[in-house]
């Protein structure tokens, strides 16, 4: 077996002898007694003579990258060092190495596993056909898990993962970086003050461009879901129609969409899902409808007043200002929700890096406490069975009751 720089293995510095769960919560509690502490202040590892804690990372140059700055989750953080990146191939494992302030270098995943022995690993590539092996090899090497969305390609590889997770006591994470945004926790805070009064329907829009259907709510929809159920809890059924050009789909639609992420059909699409407390929430991806929908994201209507999410890494948040009809047309209008972070935030504030860090804050405070991620594998599979719950309603014609029985792809 190759390993690093694709040569064979010799037996590198090993970090911090004789480390182990303890020492790990000690040194992780140095600087994560609290989520979100401010990230200029040193955690005090070095000072304090803890080890640091070891971290690798796992890419593919050409099949799924490094996701969206999952190479650089472990940077600017004094009780972690990174280990190791692994890519099979040599130009971005080196840049990727460079990148992350890597030790080593491994062409391999698992020998890197087996050498290093980190206890937290970024799994970064976008494609999703190696998240369950690379996740598996991660777990049975006895490290925590931060893997780029999707969690994977059916219900059936999620559950695999999650189980080898709660079998070793480990915390899996999802890069479901918007669940964490300022300004999402910010209108989540404002929901509970009452508002927009009760909440009663959800209408989230894909982002429709030439990805339109299937790989828009594969892609860009399962972070909408998530969001679905983070306001509104776990969905209960399903209805959903899934169109190829104005027909029905079937399964003879099924193909693989630009990026390997797991199969898609169709490339216009209307869900229908029911929540708890009788919210109704819909999912609408249709390349006609762009122009008129404009920015893809989320719509919450409650029974005061309804917010608007523009989506992205970190999102904007609106609220309808009520009018009455008049002759010269509707008053009402569209105005920044009230103390929504998204508007002074300032263009570094708002970019991946910052995004990932909130996420890996709070997953590493998870691991110190033992409690699940915010943006957790479970939340992550329950968003992919929403989007799983779609085919499966779509090519079966009737209402589907969620959680799904059947846990293989519907389109396979």
């Amino acid at each position: 077996m190759k390993g690093i720089h694709g040569a064979m293995p010799h037996t590198p510095t090993r970090p911090a002898p004789g480390f182990n769960r303890r020492d790990f919560v000690k040194s992780a509690g140095l600087g994560l007694g609290a989520a979100f502490l401010e990230t200029s202040r040193g955690f005090g590892a070095d000072h304090a003579g803890n080890p640091k804690i070891p971290a690798a990372i796992i890419g593919h140059t050409g099949q799924g990258n490094y996701g969206h700055g999952l190479d650089l989750v472990f940077n600017d953080r004094d009780n972690i060092q990174v280990v190791a990146v692994a890519d099979p191939v040599a130009s971005g494992r080196a840049n990727a190495a460079q990148a992350s302030r890597a030790l080593r270098q491994y062409e391999d995943y698992r020998v890197m596993l087996e050498t290093e022995k980190p206890k937290l690993v970024s799994i970064a590539p976008r494609w999703t056909d190696q998240h369950l092996a690379m996740a598996l090899a991660t777990l049975q090497a006895g490290a925590h898990v931060y893997v780029e969305k999707p969690i994977a390609r059916d219900l059936a590889e999620a559950d695999q993962i999650l189980a080898a997770a709660h079998q070793a006591g480990l915390k899996v994470a999802v890069a479901h970086q918007m669940r964490l945004a300022p300004s999402i926790l910010h209108l989540k805070t404002s929901l509970d003050r009452g508002v927009l009064g009760d909440l009663q329907g959800i209408r989230a829009y894909g982002k429709q461009d030439g990805r339109s259907g299937g790989e828009d709510m594969l892609v860009l929809g399962t972070h909408l879901l998530d969001l679905m159920r983070f306001f509104a809890g776990d969905a209960l059924w399903c209805n959903a129609r899934v169109m190829q050009n104005g027909r029905d789909i079937t399964r003879a639609d099924t193909h693989l969409p630009t990026e390997n992420i797991g199969l898609v059909a169709g490339n216009a699409i209307e869900a229908q899902f029911a929540f708890p407390n009788g919210v109704q929430g819909t999912f609408t991806s249709r390349p006609k409808l762009r122009s008129t929908i404009g920015h893809w994201g989320l719509e919450l209507i409650g029974s005061k007043s309804t917010a608007r999410i523009l989506a992205d890494v970190f999102p904007t948040v609106f609220l309808l200002k009520p009018g009455d009809w008049e002759a010269s047309g509707k008053t009402e209008r569209w105005a920044p929700l009230e103390g929504d972070p998204g508007l002074t935030a300032t263009p570094a504030e708002r970019g991946f890096i910052p995004a990932n860090r909130r996420v890996v804050d709070d997953w590493l405070e998870a691991i110190q406490k033992n409690r699940e991620p915010i943006c957790s594998g479970r939340a992550a599979t329950k968003a992919l069975e929403m989007i799983m719950a779609v085919y499966e309603s779509a090519l079966s014609g009737r209402r589907v009751a969620l959680p799904l029985k059947k846990r293989t792809h519907p389109l396979g």
